[in-house]
């Protein structure tokens, strides 16, 4: 079969950008897993403490919290900001003989120094409402030291909790 130059050109020029199309495809994005518990407190407004004897529960403006916190980094870019989302699961209020469930999903960024903003929803039996998060991450060799702040601003009050845990990095 004879092609026109015309043809051999295009040909040509196809087979000849290929290898430069395949480098332009970025990689799979590497996700990176920095799951583990999480321990700390958190203090009740005083709206939010007088709302929840409505729900058959009673505690004081400060709980403790327990938990387990299921982070991925999703996107790094090499050097600069990493995108991660994370479930955080709690149960607050065991020392006073009280569980309150928590859960939140939080999505945001990591700096290559680890400092880290996210937000997204919460649950909880004080109801529905939008956490706002902040923290720091310290490392030493594959160990994570994860310290974050978060508040919760809801109709009934606000919550503000401090967070702790660790993780290693795989």
């Amino acid at each position: 079969m004879q092609l026109s130059h015309g043809w051999r050109a295009v040909v040509m020029i196809v087979l000849s950008s290929m290898p430069a199309l395949a480098q332009s495809v970025p990689p799979p994005p590497r996700t990176v897993n920095l799951s583990g518990p999480r321990f700390g407190v958190s203090w009740l407004s005083p709206g939010v403490v007088h709302m929840l004897p409505e729900r058959s529960i009673e505690v004081r403006p400060l709980i403790t919290q327990f938990g387990w916190q299921f982070e991925k980094q999703f996107f790094n870019k090499g050097s600069g900001l990493r995108a991660v989302h994370e479930w955080v699961v709690l149960v607050g209020g065991l020392e006073q003989d009280v569980v309150l469930p928590s859960v939140s999903w939080i999505v945001g960024l990591r700096t290559q120094e680890g400092a880290e903003f996210g937000i997204g929803p919460n649950v909880t039996p004080a109801g529905t409402a939008v956490v706002l998060a902040a923290g720091i991450t310290f490392r030493s060799g594959t160990l994570n030291l994860p310290v974050n702040f978060a508040v919760v601003p809801s109709k009934a009050g606000t919550r503000v909790s401090m967070l702790a845990g660790f993780n290693f990095r795989k």
